[in-house]
């Protein structure tokens, strides 16, 4: 009877732990399913943010690299007294909706530009059997055309326009300036028509350059006098007469500052004067710029006016540029070649504000260019095979063009970034003004004629340049560190150094910048020779240290727990740096006369007689660490029987073979690095120093870089199976042979990918780097100047730059250029950390 009931509770039980297991089995099989797809989901969600971003900035960026569109808007014919006169000139104004054309008779006819309505039509008072027979229009801001008349006089006029808002609606007025006057100005006095003509207009005056039919080359300048008592000004008239070319003169050109003349002539020639001194002119230079004999059939100066465009007969396209030679004297110098037209152009016609121009030529073919770019935006035949004349307006967003069917067109056009092309960005350019090209950051400037210039590889080195330093302090400190805390640091050591020192990643780098820029820089400036001591004495100290403490008796020895002997070297660091920061002025007043930067008067002659002591000094760490491990040099000194001796028998012949190293190196290395005349090589050499350098930053952000690299190795290094270590050290091989030929092989996998992470975030550090370089992008590799990354770049100007303009979307691709680096330094780390994890998972 009592069976029953215990057989009853036995298989209840059973049951119910059966359904328990079930239970938790499922729940652990739920949860297992879930962490597994939960991850996945976190691991592509990743994936996917990172894509999204890429393609984010490569949205942004595309657009820089799109070409020109054009398309036609309207067309009109023009009226029947119209076509009866040839279009000397076109012009548009800034809203594109009135154009001005410029007849053959010197009339001035306002039009609109859509419909072809008259405006306004402003016809000159010629004086009687007096015609128009030459005509200029100045540079494009100054909106002033000339006239030369067949009097040997000349009319200058100067075209603005009256925005006004009349029921709410903008009206613009045409208004025809007379700066002069409006009776015409005698050039020649002796009257001859004047069959070529330039003019140039700016707020101190005027200056007109004409040539003669009788072929001479007039220069006149009006100065303007302000009078306080008089309400209009009164201008100073000064002239020269030029010499005229050998060869037909076909034009005439004056610079926007009034300062240079270029006078153009059959053949494809150029004879360049300074017109500084109107009286006196200087001829600086005449040449040739063109090739097989070609004749120039256009010429104009660049936005600028530092340099002229030129077509010619041939089709050829050219930027010639002013150039200062060795006798410090301006000389025109060919800047860079456009895609040849296949027939002679016709017209250059430069932009306003940017470096870009068009042209067209004999077969109707028409361009966009930009010169700084070297690049060919735009390239096809208009509706008109036959091109008169072509207007560009002030924004550079519609031209107006003149065909020969007597029609009057306006056309849109979309160029919003010629300015960028891949040799702007990552070749040499040569700018004007500058004696060679060079690769240059400028993004703003005050001046209106600023040319912005964006090339990325100044910033691109120097973020490689600010890593390379960063990695020169941190891999060798985070590494070593790592190694002597993973395998001879003893455990309770291990447990405050490693935490202590990953702590260290959570400092702000803002903190890290802001103390290298307002502390670290000005002590490394002070202490220069105390710095670099330190960085010379300290390996050799430590050394020295290390051998001292093998040399001490073993009750001493003893005293310190096994594990702890680094701690002994905290007192020796301390000593070392007091002692290299103490005796850095004092040296630097003795070898360089208190300015280290200024060392080469005084450190050749010093070095002259000591340079085999400093290549010594150089050898000692690596002969000293060469005989303390020689089996051979150990059983020969076991063989003394001085104790002493014995101890320091291994410093002493270090010493000794580095004196002689030196003495038998230093007239090797005399010739090979200072020509065999050390105090000659050196002599006036001297550093160009800024205060936030490589120093600053390397130490800044070493200190930032360390903690990564030294927690991902140590873990590395601490993770290798104890029975390899253990077996090696049974096999006989001392500790030394087990950490190079075993430990640091089996973890070098981990070692790689720590170093490439550390590089990682070097790379993409902009704290530290913004408040520690001084941000100026030059590219230089001295350790004593600074630099400006790409992070820090993006964080200076991206809050001043304009949404969707050029200068933005250079920011986003030096964005996507960054994410390529460390795109490619994570990818590199990973497929040699594959290699070498199957290089050495056998050991």
């Amino acid at each position: 009877m009592r069976k029953e009931p215990k057989e009853h509770s036995k298989q209840t039980v059973n049951s119910i732990l059966s359904q328990s297991d079930s239970f938790y089995f499922r729940f652990r099989m739920f949860l297992d399913a879930f962490m597994r797809y939960a991850v996945a989901f976190g691991g592509i969600s990743i994936i996917i943010a990172i894509t999204l971003i890429f393609l984010y900035l490569l949205l942004v960026v595309v657009p820089i690299f799109d070409g020109a569109e054009i398309s036609e808007e309207s067309q009109f014919s023009l009226t029947a007294d119209d076509t009866n006169q040839t279009t000397l000139h076109l012009a548009i104004e800034e809203q594109n909706e009135i154009g001005l054309r410029v007849l053959s008779s010197g009339e001035q006819v306002f039009f609109d530009t859509r419909s072809g309505d008259i405006k306004h039509r402003f016809v000159p008072e010629l004086p009687e059997n007096v015609t128009v027979t030459s005509f200029a229009n100045a540079d494009p801001e100054q909106a002033t055309i000339a006239f030369g008349l067949s009097n040997g006089s000349a009319l200058v006029y100067q075209h603005k326009y009256k925005v006004t808002y009349p029921d709410d609606k903008r009206l613009i007025t045409p208004v025809v300036l007379s700066p002069l006057g409006e009776a015409p100005i005698l050039i020649d006095t002796q009257d001859e028509a004047l069959m070529h003509i330039d003019v140039q207009l700016n707020e101190e005056g005027i200056t007109l350059v004409a040539a003669t039919e009788d072929k001479r080359l007039m220069l006149v300048a009006f100065t303007k006098e302000e009078s306080l008592l008089e309400e209009s000004d009164e201008f100073e008239r000064t002239e020269a007469e030029l010499a005229y070319p050998a060869t037909e003169l076909t034009h005439l050109l004056v610079d926007k500052d009034e300062n240079e003349l270029f006078i153009v002539s059959k053949g494809g020639y150029i004879t360049f004067y300074d017109i500084r001194d109107k009286s006196a002119p200087q001829l600086l230079q005449h040449r040739t710029v063109t090739t097989d004999g070609a004749d120039i059939t256009a010429i104009d100066s660049l936005t600028g006016g530092i340099s002229i465009l030129v077509g010619d007969s041939n089709g050829h396209l050219a930027q010639w540029s002013l150039v200062r030679n060795e006798n410090n004297r301006e000389q025109l110098v060919k800047f860079r070649d456009f895609e040849k037209h296949p027939s002679a152009i016709l017209k250059v016609i430069p932009e306003f504000s940017r470096k870009g121009f068009l042209a067209f030529d004999e077969s109707g073919l028409f361009g966009i260019y930009h010169t700084t770019a070297e690049k060919t935006v735009l390239r096809q035949m208009l509706s008109s095979p036959i091109i008169d004349n072509i207007a560009i307006s002030p924004r550079a967003n519609a031209m107006l063009v003149a065909s020969g069917d007597n029609k009057i067109s306006l056309w849109d056009i979309d160029n919003e970034h010629p300015e960028i092309s891949w040799s702007s960005l990552w070749g040499k350019v040569w700018y004007e003004s500058y004696s060679e090209p060079t690769y240059t950051w400028q993004s703003s400037s005050a001046d209106n004629d600023f040319e912005p210039k964006f090339s990325l590889v100044p910033l691109s080195f120097g973020t490689l340049k600010a890593a390379f330093y960063a990695m020169m302090i941190a891999i060798p400190l985070a590494i070593m560190g790592a190694i002597f805390t993973a395998q001879f640091m003893s455990p309770n050591m291990r447990k405050t150094i490693k935490p202590s020192i990953e702590i260290m990643e959570a400092l702000p780098t803002v903190i890290l910048g802001f103390l290298a820029g307002l502390w670290l820089a000005p002590f490394v400036e002070d202490n220069l020779v105390g710095i670099f001591l330190m960085m010379l004495g300290m390996p050799i100290g430590v050394l020295i240290a290390a051998y001292s403490w093998q040399r001490l008796p073993e009750k001493i020895r003893f005293i310190i727990p096994d594990g702890w002997e680094g701690a002994m070297l905290i007192p020796a660091i301390i000593l070392i740096g007091w002692v290299t920061l103490t005796l850095g002025p004092m040296l630097e007043m003795w070898w360089f006369d208190g300015d280290a930067t200024q060392y080469g008067n005084y450190l050749g002659p010093w070095l002259d007689q000591n340079l085999y002591l400093v290549i010594a000094g150089l050898l000692f760490p690596w002969i000293i660490l060469y005989i303390s491990r020689s089996e051979k040099f150990e059983k020969q000194v076991n063989k003394l029987s001085n104790e002493k001796l014995k101890s320091f028998a291994p410093l002493g012949v270090s010493i000794i073979t580095c004196i002689i190293f030196g003495a038998l190196l230093s007239p090797l290395v005399e010739n090979i690095l200072f020509d065999g005349n050390v105090t000659a090589a050196l002599k006036d050499a001297s550093i160009a120093f800024d205060q936030r350098n490589s120093v600053v930053v390397g130490l800044a952000m070493g200190f930032a870089v360390i903690p990564t690299i030294f927690s991902i190795a140590e873990d590395a290094l601490f993770a290798v199976p104890k029975h390899l270590v253990n077996g090696s050290l049974a096999l006989g091989a001392t500790s030394w042979q087990t950490l190079t030929r075993v430990v640091i092989l089996t973890a070098s996998p981990g070692i790689f990918s720590a170093v490439m992470i550390g590089l990682g975030r070097a790379v993409g550090e902009t704290m530290i780097v913004l408040m520690a370089t001084g941000n100026t992008p030059v590219m230089d590799f001295s350790i004593f100047q600074g630099m400006r990354t790409l992070s820090a770049n993006i964080a200076v100007e991206m809050p001043e730059s304009e949404v969707d303009s050029t200068h933005y979307r250079v920011l986003f691709l030096a964005a996507l250029v960054l994410f390529a680096f460390t795109f490619l330094f994570n990818t590199v780390a990973e497929i040699v950390r594959q290699r070498l994890r199957r290089k050495y998972s056998s050991l």
